[in-house]
């Protein structure tokens, strides 16, 4: 009896995700056997429980807040993008019994932004919200489109520069705090804090997006995030969620994993069908 090569999300809390359905989609599409489970792990229980899922023949995780900084000290071996960013979302079983570190969120920000959606990103006045792993797995891959500059503002000015500061010698990059965005306009404004999805936003001032600016929020959800309704209420051309971006970093993950490509696009548009109608730009 052949065993199905099991693999995981973990994460704190968990139950909304849809990479479950996402990578059965995968399977189904590409014709591989495995299964793919969710699991709720809070970050004090996390080397404990990655360590007991590879004992137990575990073939591969992906790591979500709040635990992309503890899979990165986890794994021991990490993929360029993985030791720049110091966060991983994408753990996998390698031949000599090592686990290899990735992070698959940039790739999948930057096609989602530029292949699903035409937002070309050359030249472009970037603005990131908040400063914590969300933002730092997408620096390196923005940074890479050669954009204007990057500015990163944050509650907490000293995390926002020293954050900048890390990546200064790939492009232009500064770090503020929210107060010093008055004055200024960018052409995307990602948003990267988890703060839209209870309602929150940072005090964001008037006349922040350029004209023909895009929104876009790094989180998902079915019905529009407080984030995609500023963006739309402050004339995104486009003003988008993370759907997309989930879908693209799963495939990138799936690809590490199996070594088969899935096509996106029609997991995407089913995803995307599947949500309340609602005011979501394409």
């Amino acid at each position: 009896m052949t065993s199905i090569d099991r693999y995981a999300v973990f994460g704190y809390p968990i139950k909304h995700s849809k990479s479950p359905r996402i990578h059965q989609i995968f399977a189904e599409q590409t014709g591989q056997s495995l299964e793919y489970s969710p699991q709720e792990v809070p970050a004090e229980q996390f080397s404990a429980a990655v360590a007991r899922f590879f004992a137990e023949a575990g073939k591969g995780l992906n790591c979500t807040i709040p635990l992309k900084e503890l899979a990165w000290a986890y794994a021991d071996k990490k993929t360029e993008r993985a030791q720049l960013s110091k966060a991983v979302n994408t753990l996998a079983l390698q031949a000599d019994g090592s686990i290899l570190g990735d992070n698959t969120d940039g790739i999948g920000l930057i096609t989602d932004l530029m292949t699903n959606h035409a937002i070309s990103l050359a030249g472009s006045r970037i603005l990131i919200l908040g400063a914590g792993g969300a933002s730092r797995g997408i620096i390196v891959p923005l940074l890479e489109q050669s954009p204007h500059s990057i500015v990163i503002a944050n509650r907490t000015i000293d995390k926002a520069v020293n954050l900048a500061t890390e990546f200064q010698d790939k492009g232009s990059i500064s770090g503020c705090g929210f107060s010093n965005l008055k004055n200024q306009q960018f052409d995307l404004i990602l948003n990267a804090t988890s703060t839209s999805l209870s309602g929150q936003l940072p005090p964001l001032p008037e006349c922040l997006l350029a004209k023909n600016g895009v929104c876009y929020d790094l989180a998902y959800s079915n019905e529009p995030t407080v984030f995609v309704r500023w963006g739309l209420e402050n004339h995104a051309v486009k003003s988008l969620d993370g759907l997309g971006m989930l879908v693209e970093q799963a495939a990138e993950a799936f690809f590490i994993w199996r070594g088969v490509r899935p096509e996106t696009r029609p997991v995407i548009e089913l995803l995307d069908s599947e949500r309340k109608p609602t005011q979501f730009t394409t």
